[in-house]
C-alpha cells in the first residue's frame, strides 16, 4: 500500500498544472497557478528552488484588466519541457520562439520556431526531442542532438540516485496517521516548517507566502477565542 511522506512541497495557491521531473530526476518544475503565469523550478533531493520567473506581467490582483487577461491567455498552460540534457528547462512563447534556460547560470537563450504562430504547447519524447505545436496547426520535432542511448542511460541511473537520496532524508507518514498535516515537514523551497511551528505561529509578513500568512491569521484568530 502507498502512504505519503513526511517530507512535502507547499505552493503559494492554487490552480497549478502537473509537476514536471527532468529526465535525470535533478529537478522538478511546476508551471502556473490560477492567478498567474508562473513557472518555479525545484532541485532533488533538497527540494530547493532553483527558479522562481513570472512569463509576461505579474498578477495585477483583484479586479483584473482586460488587457492582463488578454496577455495571461496568450501564455500556454502546458508550455513548459525538460530536454535530455541536464540542467534545462525550455520554456514556448507566445511570439514563437523557444527559450532554453540553464538552471545552474540563469541563462536564457531565446530561438526562433514558429514566425507569427503561438506556440501552443511544448512536450519531450522519450528520447529527449522536443515535440511543439503551434496555434497555426503546426506540429514540429525538434532534434536537439544530445538524446543518445548513453545519455539516457546516465539519466536513468541519476534520477534512480535521487529517489534514493531523497527517501532517505524523510520517512512515511504512520498508519494512524489521519490528520495528515500534524506529520508533515513543509518546504516552500527556502525555509522548511514543522507542523508544531504552523500549529503555532500567529506573527506573518506581506512577504511571507500566502498560506503562510492566512495560517497566523487563522492561529491568531483562535487564540483570541479561547
Amino acid at each position: 500500500m502507498m502512504r505519503p511522506l513526511r517530507r512535502a512541497l507547499i505552493l503559494d495557491c492554487d490552480g497549478y498544472e502537473t509537476p514536471l521531473f527532468s529526465p535525470d530526476g535533478r529537478h522538478l518544475a511546476v508551471r502556473g497557478n490560477a492567478y498567474g503565469n508562473s513557472v518555479e523550478v525545484f532541485e532533488l533531493p533538497s527540494l530547493r528552488r532553483v527558479l522562481a520567473t513570472t512569463l509576461g506581467d505579474p498578477s495585477p490582483g483583484y479586479p483584473y484588466s482586460q488587457e492582463w487577461l488578454d496577455q495571461m491567455r496568450g501564455w500556454s498552460r502546458h508550455n513548459i519541457a525538460f530536454g535530455a540534457r541536464p540542467g534545462v528547462l525550455w520554456i514556448a512563447t507566445p511570439a514563437g520562439a523557444l527559450v532554453e534556460v540553464d538552471l545552474e547560470t540563469r541563462r536564457a537563450v531565446e530561438h526562433d520556431v514558429l514566425t507569427g504562430s503561438r506556440l501552443s504547447a511544448l512536450a519531450a519524447t522519450a528520447t529527449g526531442e522536443l515535440l511543439v505545436a503551434g496555434s497555426g496547426g503546426d506540429l514540429l520535432l525538434l532534434s536537439l542532438l544530445s538524446g543518445s542511448t548513453q545519455n539516457r542511460t546516465a539519466n536513468r541511473d541519476t534520477s534512480r540516485d535521487a529517489a534514493a537520496a531523497f527517501l532517505e532524508t524523510t520517512a512515511e507518514v504512520p498508519d494512524d496517521g489521519n490528520d495528515l498535516e500534524t506529520h508533515l515537514v513543509l518546504t516552500d523551497g527556502t525555509r522548511t516548517w514543522e507542523a508544531d511551528d504552523l500549529a503555532t505561529t500567529t506573527a506573518a509578513s506581506s512577504t511571507d507566502p500566502t498560506w503562510l500568512q492566512l495560517q497566523a491569521a487563522m492561529n491568531a484568530a483562535q487564540a483570541q477565542c479561547e
